[in-house]
């Protein structure tokens, strides 16, 4: 009998310990079996990640924090490499990390693309190309092309010069209720649905419900966006860039924001701008898309987040069912990518080391476990680890994968600091039927804009 009890104690506690070391997700984390006998020290610079095991605010179940996966994964592969984790909140983060990056006291960076390609910009990076080049074990074709080549995050104003390696995804697609548009009698809406397309059906879909008598909304986007990427969008669609150039050469930028094309994406907000709730000039009245209670037909700009986690909660298809994904509004169904990327400092003591760290940090290993734990969106061509039940990431994926920076981008700082406060201040104005003229609202975000490239240093 004691011998009996004593198998079945050794068999509980070998199960407890395969639970521990494998993560909430159950997942192994890789191959660490090939050892590295490379020395150094790398200072890490990390903003928004979590460094301890947590649980998921959402769903209740348990986080790996990255101490933990450092500890079974680089750690055993590199076991005379030293990281120095600098654990940093978003709130402060391009301060921080640029006070890091201009004292020296940094090697390698996780960030906002925008601050990235800013750092990039003022001479605060180093380029990647040489270490790339000499390196057989790194594959850039892992990653998705638009983002790898085409993305002021990664990639050199002039796209000659590689400086960054995407690591997260950020979700930009267009979410629609199926259980709305039944109810109204509405088409779904197209894979890659068209501004048109959007807003004739919101508006058919904006009023009582024939069904439940409650309010319904047609739309929804974040009206005070701080990076516009609703704006961005409609540029694309409508073939409005708003200005030619690069932003090497910011004094000769050539600003076409009073173009007939771009006066079309003013109309297109100026109309659409009466169907959310009252609350999206503040990014509010969404509380409810994606769940049971919800009231809107058409969210442009969402990740699908609340939905996915309720699905993870307690593995009910029936909201996940319900809400469905499309693309973005431009031509090919692109829209605005965020994509945050690991960079390496200028100054970078410990070149090698902080490269095999910066690879490492970015990996298909790493970001496995990022999803995993996290739900980060992934920025690999193959992400097979993502769980075929999320559509959300699939089509954020595709929205990458033919994605590209333009001129309307939050790397250009006029876009940052005057075009998207003029949009969302003239989306407020239109909300309440008071939309300024758009043709003269036009000629003085173009006015402004050549005054300030003819004024720079």
């Amino acid at each position: 009998m004691k011998k009996i009890v004593l198998i079945l104690l050794s068999i509980l506690m070998a199960v407890s310990i395969a639970a521990c070391s494998s993560g909430s997700g159950g997942s192994d984390y890789g191959d660490v079996s090939k050892v590295s006998d490379m020395k150094g020290t790398v200072r890490v610079a990390l903003a928004g990640w979590s460094l301890d095991n947590g649980l998921d605010a959402q769903t209740g179940k348990k986080t790996v924090g990255l101490n933990q996966y450092l500890k079974q994964t680089f750690n055993k592969m590199y076991p005379n490499i030293k990281l120095e984790i600098y654990q940093i909140p978003w709130e402060n983060a391009k301060a921080k990390q640029t006070a890091m990056l201009m004292s020296k006291d940094v090697d390698i960076l996780y960030s906002g693309g925008a601050f990235a390609s800013q750092w990039y910009n003022e001479g605060l990076l180093r380029d990647i190309d040489d270490l790339i080049a000499k390196d057989s074990s790194f594959d850039p074709s892992i990653y998705l092309e638009g983002i790898w080549n085409n993305s002021y995050s990664t990639k050199s104003p002039d796209g000659s010069k590689q400086f960054g390696i995407p690591a997260i995804l950020g979700r930009r697609l267009i979410v629609f209720d199926k259980q709305l548009f039944e109810d109204w009698g509405v088409e779904p809406i197209s894979e890659k649905p068209t501004p048109e397309e959007i807003l004739e059906k919101a508006k058919k879909m904006t009023g009582k419900n024939p069904k439940t008598g409650e309010d319904n909304y047609g739309l929804y986007w974040s009206g005070n966006s701080l990076n516009g990427s609703t704006f961005v969008a409609l540029t694309l669609a409508f073939n409005a860039p708003g200005a030619e150039g690069n932003l090497t050469d910011l004094k000769g930028i050539k600003w076409k924001l009073n173009t007939p094309e771009m006066v079309k994406v003013m109309e297109w907000l100026k109309e659409a701008a009466k169907l959310p709730p009252a609350g999206f000039v503040n990014a509010q009245g969404a509380e409810n898309f994606g769940r049971e209670k919800n009231v809107i037909a058409i969210g442009i700009d969402q990740t699908g987040g609340s939905t996915m986690s309720e699905y993870r909660s307690n593995n009910n298809k029936e909201l996940l069912d319900r809400f469905e994904s499309r693309m973005n509004m431009g031509p090919k169904g692109e829209g605005w990518v965020a994509v945050d990327p690991f960079v390496m400092a200028k100054d970078a003591k410990d070149v090698d080391a902080a490269w095999e760290a910066m690879k490492f940090l970015s990996s298909y290993q790493t970001q496995k476990y990022l999803y995993e734990n996290f739900s980060n969106t992934p920025t690999l061509k193959n992400a097979d680890f993502v769980d075929k039940e999320d559509k959300f990431i699939q089509t954020a994926l595709q929205i990458a994968e033919v994605g590209h920076s333009e001129l309307m981008d939050e790397a250009n700082p006029f876009f940052m600091s005057d075009i998207v406060p003029a949009v969302n201040g003239f989306i407020s104005k239109a909300a309440t039927g008071n939309a300024p003229d758009i043709q003269p609202f036009l000629d003085d975000l173009q006015k402004r804009a050549e005054n300030w490239s003819a004024n720079l240093k």
